[in-house]
């Protein structure tokens, strides 16, 4: 694949995880993570060190924000994409209503598939 059918690649996993999110779309929030993924950061002052099936059960517990109505928003800020790995920054806003949070993100890809294998966020 040439650098720009990597970066459409890698911007699909990214939206799959952000559309998942706010429609709490499980199937596509598990296809983005890799098996050995993990998931780590703040919420307010708490510290969560885990892999994603927490962040994917609570997704799965609760209404969606698009049932809620929530005005969720994530935007792609920056993607770097280097042979089989890459780095993207997210922004959140709205999320279940009231959240901001920052996502950096870290993909690899396996057997010519893009998948999260690190996701780092804090609340702000």
């Amino acid at each position: 694949m040439n650098n720009h059918a990597e970066t459409k690649a890698v911007k699909a996993v990214i939206e799959n995880y952000m559309n998942g999110t706010y429609q709490a779309d499980i199937e596509k929030l598990k296809g983005v993570f890799h098996e050995k993924a993990v998931m780590n950061g703040y919420l307010g002052p708490d510290c969560l060190l885990a892999d994603p099936s927490g962040f994917i059960a609570d997704i799965a517990g609760s209404p969606s924000m698009a049932s809620n109505n929530d005005p969720y928003q994530a935007e792609i800020e920056s993607i770097r994409i280097e042979g089989n790995v890459a780095s993207v920054i997210v922004s959140e806003t709205g999320f279940r209503g009231e959240g901001t949070l920052v996502d950096f993100f870290h993909l690899i890809k396996v057997e010519g598939q893009w998948y999260i294998i690190s996701k780092l966020f804090t609340t702000l």
